[in-house]
């Protein structure tokens, strides 16, 4: 969670008690419709009680708005946003995965303010329906190999990425988890397709 360095919250209870004193009166930016973005506010707003207006962005960059001002804050992934918590563009207020990034250890994570928060970005691999087990834990070994591998732990901890090494029997829970978990938030929030 990043916020225009002139926003007056200086922490996390801050931007909730500025909320709640303003509501409606903070516009936070979204890059689009059921995006991880957009349902991270939401949860943030669910936990919490605030109420903001979501500024959705369809293919467009927020972060000149954030930047100006125009819109008071953002909840971006940490390759995206690092450089400019970095130069003080934006104040990172929380880190929402589950621990401090390793490339912003200074920012606390949102669950040391809001208990049970949790919303990261992840990426995995799947293979088509059908494909056979031995296929399946071969791919798993090798992908496994490189992500944990030294120089590639590194290369992703410097994008504040933080690698998980799953069996295929692990990820595939990892998934139904955080479908059960969006799923709740989406219809909470009442989210709908467009």
């Amino acid at each position: 969670m990043v916020i225009n360095p002139s926003f007056p919250a200086k922490t996390v209870p801050d931007f909730v008690a500025y909320a709640h004193a303003n509501p409606g009166k903070i516009n936070m930016a979204s890059a689009g419709n059921g995006t991880l973005v957009h349902l991270a506010a939401e949860l943030f707003k669910i936990m919490t009680g605030v109420d903001f207006a979501l500024v959705q962005y369809r293919g467009a960059n927020p972060w000149t708005d954030i930047i100006s001002g125009q819109v008071q804050g953002y909840f971006p992934v940490i390759p995206v946003s690092l450089e400019y918590i970095k130069t003080g563009k934006v104040r990172g207020l929380a880190v929402t995965g589950a621990t401090r990034s390793e490339v912003l250890p200074h920012v606390p994570t949102m669950a040391e303010f809001v208990p049970g928060y949790e919303a990261s970005t992840w990426y995995g691999v799947g293979a088509p329906k059908g494909t056979s087990t031995e296929i399946i834990e071969k791919l798993n070994r090798e992908i496994n190999a490189v992500v944990d591998e030294p120089n590639m732990k590194a290369r992703l901890a410097g994008l504040g990425l933080q690698p998980m090494s799953l069996t295929s029997t692990e990820f595939g829970k990892f998934i139904a988890d955080e479908i059960e978990k969006w799923a709740k938030v989406i219809k909470a929030a009442n989210i709908k397709p467009e």
